[in-house]
């Protein structure tokens, strides 16, 4: 009985030895630290979060495949720098290398595994030089400019027409843009515009087509529709201006330019032009600068003025607004 004691008293002061011995490893583990065998200390680890699309990539970490598949998470790691391999039958296998900080979480949820035989498909149904898409429409367009046709379909390459020719004799195009009433378009080379008017489109107000817009002494480095599908606004050389795409319009001018190859870009939503121009100041320093031009509420203005001599818009000794220059 005596010895019996004595055991019981034995394993009893054992477990106190070994509970309190072992407590702090214990918490040391739930709150999250690890023993580092390379430097024989405590640690706090890390995880790291990885999600794939499509899911259910086998993960690989440092060339040993876990048991989890993604999306998943791999817990308890000591802070350092892992090799990750993520694998997807029919798909390319992404490869990497993911740095792990004590308690923290390295997220990998922008993985995209490509498959191996992608969704290609060609949609034109003939020759073409280049193509504009209209995504709002669901529309594309083809031009092919070795036979100088315009063909349409839609965004999944089906109800392929031809919807316009092209004139013979119009060369250098250099760019082109279809109407946002989706009716026309236009080309442009250098020195010369023409509008061309889609079969079976309504043609009011287009008893020729194509129309051609001639501009002989200045240069044209872009062209952009106005949202009323009627105005081109015209960037030169020399000048903005916007021209009716009709027969024997007359341009104005608008604002002059400094900058013979000006950047621009046109908000159509908005009629408003974005454009840079370089300046100079008093003491010589040349600078750009960016303005906005803005078309939206000038629209019946500018109609009127087209409609008078150029010679009666410009102020006696004048050409056209001029930008101020700061310092002038």
């Amino acid at each position: 009985m005596l010895a019996f004691q004595k055991v019981r008293s034995f394993l009893f002061y054992l477990s106190l030895i070994l509970f309190f011995g072992g407590l702090p490893f214990i918490l040391f583990f739930a709150l999250g630290y690890k023993f580092d065998p390379a430097t024989f200390k405590l640690v706090r680890t890390g995880l790291i979060y990885v999600k794939t699309q499509p899911g259910g990539a086998s993960i690989y970490l440092n060339n040993k495949l876990i048991p989890d598949k993604s999306p998943a998470s791999i817990q308890e790691l000591i802070p350092g720098v892992y090799k990750l391999k993520l694998e997807l039958a029919q798909h390319y296998p992404w490869n990497g290398e993911v740095s792990v900080d004590a308690g923290k979480v390295s997220r990998l949820d922008k993985v995209i595994l490509f498959t191996l035989t992608p969704d290609l498909e060609q949609l034109n149904q003939e020759k073409f030089s280049s193509f504009y898409l209209d995504a709002e429409s669901g529309l594309i367009y083809y031009l092919n400019r070795k036979n100088d046709i315009v063909y349409r379909s839609n965004l999944e390459g089906s109800n392929f027409e031809d919807i316009a020719s092209l004139p013979e004799d119009f060369s250098d195009i250099k760019e082109w843009g279809v109407s946002p009433d989706k009716t026309k378009l236009f080309i442009f080379s250098p020195r010369q515009i023409a509008v061309i008017l889609f079969e079976g489109a309504d043609n009011y107000g287009y008893s020729d087509s194509p129309v051609f817009l001639d501009y002989q002494r200045e240069r044209i480095i872009q062209v952009y529709w106005h949202s009323d599908s009627y105005h081109l606004v015209v960037i030169t050389n020399k000048h903005i201006g916007v021209i009716e795409s009709r027969t024997g319009a007359v341009a104005v001018s608008l604002v002059d330019l400094n900058e013979e190859n000006t950047a621009s870009y046109y908000d159509n939503k908005h009629d408003i032009l974005y454009f840079s121009d370089s300046q100079k100041s008093a003491d010589g320093t040349i600078y750009n600068n960016l303005y906005r031009l803005k078309l939206n509420t000038d629209l019946y203005l500018l109609e009127r003025l087209m409609k008078i001599k150029p010679s009666e818009l410009l102020p006696s000794g004048g050409d056209t607004v001029r930008k101020e220059v700061p310092g002038e």
